[in-house]
C-alpha cells in the first residue's frame, strides 16, 4: 500500500492546483482502502507482476473515490467519512469535475499494464456502477422495489468494481481459473458487504462505517432492512413508510421507530443472516483456486475476509 499510495499522490497532481486539493481532501480523509488492498492481496496470491498492481489498485482507488465524489452531489450529502463532504467545501460543479478527472487518471493507469482483457474489465465494471447508481436514483423512495431490483442495484453499484478489483489480478497473472473464481469472490463480498453496510444504517450503536447513521432512512434509500420490514407490515406501518420514504415528511423520533418496527418484524436480523450467506458464498468460490503452490497464509486471510466484513454486525 506504500507504493500504491505513493501512486496515487503522483497520479492526483495537476498544474490545476484545485484538482489535487479536492481529491486529497477525500482520498486523504481516511477509508479502508479494501478495494485496492483486494487487488494487491489477489495478484500477489497469484504471483503477478506486482509493478502492474500497484497501478490497478491505484485506478480501483480512483474509481471509487470518483464515484463518492459524485455520488455526495447527487445525494447532496453534508459529510463524508467523518468530515464536511467535498461537494459543500469546494463547490458541486467543481466536485463533478474532478471526479471526472480521476475517472480519467484511473484509465490511464490501466493502460499502461498493455492488456486490453483489464481495461475491458474494469471498463465495464465503471459503466455498470453509473447505471447502479440511476438505478438507485430512479428507485428511491419507490416502495414497489423488489428484492430482484434490490440485489440488481446493489450488485452493480457496490460488488461490480469488488469483483472487478480481484478479477484484474487473474487476468493480471493469466490464469483463467483464478480470474473465475476470483470474479465470484470479490462479487458476493461486494454483496455482503453492501448488505452489511445497510444493516448498519439502522443500528443504534456508535456508527461503524464514517457515515451518520439513519442517512439511508433520510435520504429515502429503500434496503434490505426496509423490505423485510415491508413484507409483514400492517396498513398503518405501510402508512409510516409511505410519508417517510416516499413524501419525505421526516419528524423527531421517525428513525428510531424506523428501527423499532425492524425489530419488531425480524428485519435487522434477517438482513444480517443475508449478509452472513453471501460472506458464506465468497469464501466457498476461493476453494476452486488450486492453493500449494500459493501463500498460504494469504489465501486464508481472503478466505477470513467476508466473515470480518459481516462481524461489524452485532
Amino acid at each position: 500500500m506504500k507504493e500504491v499510495n505513493t501512486t496515487i499522490i503522483r497520479e492526483m497532481h495537476s498544474d490545476v492546483p484545485l484538482i489535487p486539493q479536492l481529491a486529497n481532501y477525500l482520498i486523504a480523509s481516511g477509508g479502508k482502502r479494501l478495494r485496492p488492498l483486494l487487488t494487491l492481496a489477489t495478484s500477489r496470491l497469484l504471483q503477478a507482476n506486482m509493478e502492474h498492481a500497484y497501478n490497478l489498485a491505484a485506478a480501483v482507488e480512483f474509481i471509487h473515490t470518483a464515484t463518492l465524489l459524485h455520488d455526495d452531489v447527487v445525494d447532496g450529502s453534508q459529510e463524508r467519512r467523518g468530515q464536511t463532504s467535498a461537494n459543500l467545501v469546494f463547490g458541486n460543479q467543481e466536485t463533478v469535475l474532478v471526479g471526472d478527472f480521476l475517472f480519467s487518471r484511473a484509465f490511464q493507469l490501466m493502460v499502461k499494464t498493455e492488456s486490453l482483457e483489464i481495461l475491458g474489465i474494469l471498463s465495464k465494471a465503471s459503466s455498470i456502477i453509473a447505471e447502479g447508481e440511476i438505478l438507485q436514483l430512479q428507485y428511491q423512495g419507490n416502495l414497489l422495489i423488489d428484492w430482484d431490483i434490490y440485489k440488481k442495484m446493489i450488485g452493480a453499484k457496490t460488488a461490480s468494481l469488488f469483483s472487478a478489483s480481484c478479477e484484474i489480478s487473474g487476468a493480471l497473472a493469466k490464469d483463467k481459473a483464478a480470474q473465475d473464481a476470483l470474479r465470484t469472490y470479490g462479487y458476493n463480498l461486494g454483496i455482503a458487504f453492501q448488505i452489511t453496510d445497510d444493516t448498519l444504517d439502522y443500528e443504534a450503536q456508535e456508527d461503524k462505517l464514517g457515515k451518520n447513521i439513519g442517512d439511508d432512512f433520510r435520504e429515502g434509500k429503500i434496503t434490505a432492512p426496509i423490505l423485510f420490514a415491508l413484507e409483514h407490515a400492517t396498513l398503518t406501518e405501510r402508512e409510516f413508510w409511505e410519508r417517510t420514504l416516499v413524501r419525505h415528511e421526516i419528524q423527531n423520533n421517525d428513525l428510531e421507530h424506523a428501527t423499532s418496527l425492524m425489530i419488531r418484524h425480524g428485519a435487522l436480523e434477517r438482513s444480517k443472516d443475508l449478509a452472513r450467506e453471501y460472506a458464506q458464498k465468497a469464501t466457498l468460490s476461493l476453494e476452486s483456486i488450486p492453493t500449494l503452490s500459493l501463500d498460504r497464509e494469504l489465501i486464508s486471510l481472503l478466505k477470513a475476509l467476508p466473515t470480518s466484513i459481516v462481524s461489524r454486525l452485532s
